[in-house]
């Protein structure tokens, strides 16, 4: 029978036809994606095995759709601490063979595992002695056939209604090399700090990479007043570094206190406050949330939203004041 003659044409338009098509095309991409676990076996751990050991770097290769499923394989692999770039099979033959070398592993798709440009290019990197892994949805193929591991990745049906264009099948190859990607990842104990390295433009690089230290204001940025000065002094000084808030801290930079726009408000609505004579120590707030240089800023965006407050006090492990951030400084370094 042929594939199409059971699924019903969303030809006509209607809102329920053109919504059946959509979640028959998730359901068999699905049930080929669950198919795939029990493959997740002997071969598949060599495969890892291989590519653990590789001195080189991988080599992902495939034409047509498969080739855009290789892209994508190689990107992610380079992303998660496995070195890797793609070669299409058509320029391989016409030099780019000269990029691979006997320290590499090479990941070649074709779903048929019959595709005339691997299978040309392919032997001459098996004379060279590089491991070949094929992942194909015919494990008697050609390509299966001369591939040092075999990863099958056969569905039953594409999800296209004419079982022609390929949707279940590149499905089922991009996620083996998910999973293939992510084994290794799990294998070299790749971290969350890794993945930042590599990714430092991208808002979770920013999250992992930007330090305290990074971002704080320190020496003439840093408001400060001695525990002796006068909610005046302190006035000026917040108003002069335009953090909302001042240090309090003594010649020895050991932290005393903070003084916030909290307090002055406080102290603007005691009409018994003398601003120029009360001394800010009087008035600041005691043993202030604080952090650390090293510390993530993203910590800091934690501690402030935890705590309702806008500004933090940077100390050392001693406790001597090192600087102060705020909200604001956490935004303009795109850490929140």
């Amino acid at each position: 029978m042929n594939p199409s003659d059971s699924i019903p044409s969303a030809a006509a338009g209607s809102a329920a036809a053109i919504a059946e098509a959509g979640r028959r095309v998730i359901a068999i991409e699905a049930a080929a994606i669950i198919a795939l676990g029990a493959r997740i076996d002997g071969d598949f751990s060599r495969a890892v095995e291989l590519i653990l050991h590789c001195r080189g770097r991988v080599v992902v290769s495939g034409i047509g759709k498969s080739g855009h499923i290789a892209r994508k394989i190689a990107a992610t692999m380079a992303s998660t601490g496995t070195p890797a770039f793609f070669v299409h099979p058509a320029e391989a033959s016409h030099g780019d063979l000269g990029m691979i070398t006997t320290e590499d592993v090479v990941i070649a798709l074709s779903n048929s595992g019959e595709t005339d440009e691997l299978l040309t290019v392919l032997p001459v990197v098996k004379r060279k002695g590089v491991p070949l892994v094929a992942m194909t949805g015919n494990p008697r193929s050609s390509l299966a056939r001369i591939a040092d591991v075999h990863l099958d990745v056969a569905v039953d049906a594409e999800a296209c209604p004419l079982n022609l264009a390929p949707t279940a099948s590149t499905t089922a190859a991009l996620v083996m090399g998910d999973a293939l990607a992510v084994a290794l990842l799990e294998a070299r104990g790749f971290t969350a700090d890794d993945f930042a390295a590599s990714h430092p433009a991208g808002q979770l690089g920013r999250r992992l990479l930007v330090r305290i230290e990074d971002v704080m204001h320190s020496g003439a940025e840093l408001p400060r007043v001695l525990p002796g000065a006068s909610v005046m002094d302190a006035l000026v000084e917040m108003t002069a570094k335009r953090l909302g808030m001042t240090a309090v801290a003594d010649a020895e930079d050991r932290l005393h206190g903070v003084f916030t726009d909290g307090d002055l408000r406080r102290a603007l609505d005691d009409a018994s406050v003398d601003l120029r004579a009360t001394p800010v120590s009087a008035l600041m707030t005691a043993h202030p949330r604080t952090i650390g240089p090293e510390q993530l800023a993203i910590e800091a965006a934690r501690l402030m939203e935890a705590h309702k407050i806008s500004a933090l006090l940077v100390t050392a492990e001693d406790g001597r004041l090192l600087g102060a951030l705020n909200f604001h400084d956490l935004l303009r370094a795109r850490v929140i």
